[in-house]
């Protein structure tokens, strides 16, 4: 499917190569082919699709051309005033603006050119919908499903997704579909079971593989852009590893790669996208650069991205910013797994609370993750007990809601449970005292906390920091619990607690970049012919996060904005020599 590699060969040459295969490489190199140029990605793992793989999928596009259909407004005015109210002087506004002008041209462009579409997810909301110019849904735009047949062979080179992300660890569910069932909404036994049926009637495709034909989330994602790569014969390169860039008189003209054991230079007539990723799986670049302490084994990511963009950039001088920053998420072990669990959507439902190990609250468990980690590190700088930190809650909340890797105790209870994980992903007790001592939590702490947590409950306010005062706290919460449906007693036995990691969607510092994508020095001139896009660049978002998909879709939305740069100064680029001196 599409183009292949020939190993024997020791160089090649093309108009643009892009380092990495995940939705912002892809787009970058569909867009470059769109402008008559030809582009090659390259990829060090043996599937493609990187993170983007894994992911929910959704995209952060303001004033995106779909928000009218789903009964919404927005104006670029509104995403400015958002996006500057939250990143501060962080971020050149040239490049915030640069964001806001070209996500939804992006958007359309990929549609109208290569049929992969996208849908606004109309009650998503920013993730800081009570800030000027915030939103209480619409910006947030999810892939359209894919038929997993139309991509052959290459099905199996896609990263597979989490099981987490699947209904029963199986059936593929949309972000609206994960909603209603995450909160029990309206409808979701039925939608449950139409979703289960669809999958297992599916009989002919069963015979082929477990996975499932309607592909959603990041699958859908990465789906569309790969099939539509070998429908426009744009070739994608399995391990094929960056060793470092290649320049001639200051410009860089292309990369030496290690592919099956050998080296090969792959020319750029018109230049090289980094893609690749941060490092959150780079332990060593870890210790240099995050908050302490810090594990490449708390990640939520796969353990692909070892910051090879990064230093490879930085070999030539480049700039970075935010090296100590990363999208986080409070993650939790499981024995086996090659990723640690995100706990996402559990923290907004009533009948849990999160406590450090003095017992205490200190911060709202329904906040956004990446915020939720900030926390987790300031509140440790002052106690030295919130690294790791605990949630805990009952029976009531282990039977009615998931919790990481475990279904909720009606559909999966503790003896369906692998025996091992008592006592490493979950703990149990009969009083919280016992509950605390096992997990070695100040008792009194936590018996106070809890007493006021269901004081709380029956006020349907949080004084001490809010939960559920806003439209995203409640997003993933229980409507059927009043009068706040992210606040809930924690009184029947057993009590559980489980362990929360500081880990991280992925790391947030790269190569610090311009509006156009070009990769910058300290002096702030920008080195030829080299660009970055994705965690291998610094976030537009800077310390935050607006909303979901913020990561990817500035991801994409760079990639467009750096292949339609590229093409509009190619003709004024000369040629590499062909004598050009490894950097």
């Amino acid at each position: 499917m599409g183009a292949t590699q020939k190993p024997g060969d020791t160089e090649k040459q093309f108009d643009v190569i892009v380092v990495g295969s995940g939705a912002g490489g892809m787009t970058a190199a569909l867009c470059c082919q769109a402008q008559g140029l030809s582009a090659l990605v390259i990829d060090k793992s043996d599937r493609y699709g990187g993170t983007s793989a894994v992911s929910g999928g959704g995209i952060w596009i303001p004033c995106n051309e779909d928000i009218p259909r789903v009964g919404g407004t927005d104006s670029f005015e509104e995403a400015l005033t958002y996006l500057k109210f939250l990143i501060g002087d962080a971020v050149p506004q040239k490049r915030i603006e640069a964001y806001i002008r070209n996500a939804a041209g992006m958007v359309r462009f990929m549609r109208e050119r290569f049929g992969i579409g996208f849908r606004a997810v109309k009650r998503y909301p920013d993730y800081f919908p009570d800030k000027p110019g915030g939103k209480p849904g619409y910006r947030t735009m999810e892939p359209a499903e894919f038929d997993a047949a139309l991509l052959g062979d290459e099905l199996n080179r896609l990263r597979e997704p989490y099981k987490g992300t699947l209904l029963m660890g199986r059936v593929s569910m949309d972000q609206v579909e994960a909603h209603t069932l995450f909160t029990r909404g309206p409808g979701w036994l039925w939608l449950t079971l139409r979703m289960m049926l669809r999958y297992w009637f599916d009989f002919a495709w069963r015979r082929r593989t477990a996975r499932d034909r309607r592909m959603t989330l990041g699958q859908a994602m990465i789906a569309a852009l790969r099939h539509a790569m070998a429908q426009k014969n744009v070739p994608l390169w399995l391990q094929t590893g960056l060793e470092s860039l290649i320049t001639e008189n200051g410009r860089v003209v292309g990369v030496n790669v290690e592919q099956g054991g050998k080296r090969l230079r792959l020319l750029a007539r018109h230049g090289v996208i980094l893609a690749c990723g941060g490092f959150e799986a780079n332990q060593q670049m870890r210790e240099q650069y995050l908050p302490k302490p810090t594990s490449h084994s708390w990640t939520a990511a796969p353990p692909i991205n070892h910051g090879d963009g990064i230093r490879a950039g930085q070999a030539l001088g480049a700039a970075t910013a935010f090296m100590d920053l990363t999208w986080g998420s409070p993650t939790v072990g499981v024995p086996g797994a090659s990723a640690q669990c995100g706990i996402f959507v559990e923290r907004g439902l009533p009948g849990c609370v999160v406590v450090n190990r003095l017992g205490r609250r200190f911060v709202n468990e329904a906040c956004p993750y990446t915020e939720f980690v900030y926390a987790m590190y300031a509140d440790h700088a002052k106690t030295g007990g919130s690294v790791p930190c605990w949630m805990v809650f009952d029976a009531t909340f282990r039977r009615k809601y998931p919790m990481g890797p475990m279904l909720p105790g009606s559909v999966q209870p503790d003896s369906r449970l692998p025996a091992s994980w008592q006592g490493s992903v979950y703990y149990r007790a009969g009083s919280l005292s016992e509950l605390a001592g096992k997990i070695g939590v100040d008792a009194a702490g936590l018996e106070d906390t809890v007493r006021q947590m269901g004081e709380f409950a029956r006020q349907g306010k949080d004084p001490q920091f809010g939960k559920g005062d806003n439209v995203f706290d409640r997003y993933y919460s229980d409507p059927g619990v009043k009068p706040n449906p992210c606040l809930g007693p924690i009184e029947k036995a057993p009590f559980y607690a489980v362990r929360l990691d500081p880990g991280e969607l992925g790391t947030k510092g790269g190569l610090l970049t311009d509006e156009s994508a070009r990769v910058l020095r300290e002096d702030g001139s920008s080195i030829e012919g080299l660009y970055a896009i994705g965690n291998c660049s610094a976030a537009v978002m800077g310390r935050t996060y607006a909303g979901p998909g913020a990561t990817l879709g500035p991801a994409m939305t760079f990639g467009y904005i750096a292949a339609h740069e590229i093409a509009k100064n190619a003709a004024a680029w000369p040629k590499p020599s062909g004598v050009a001196a490894a950097a």
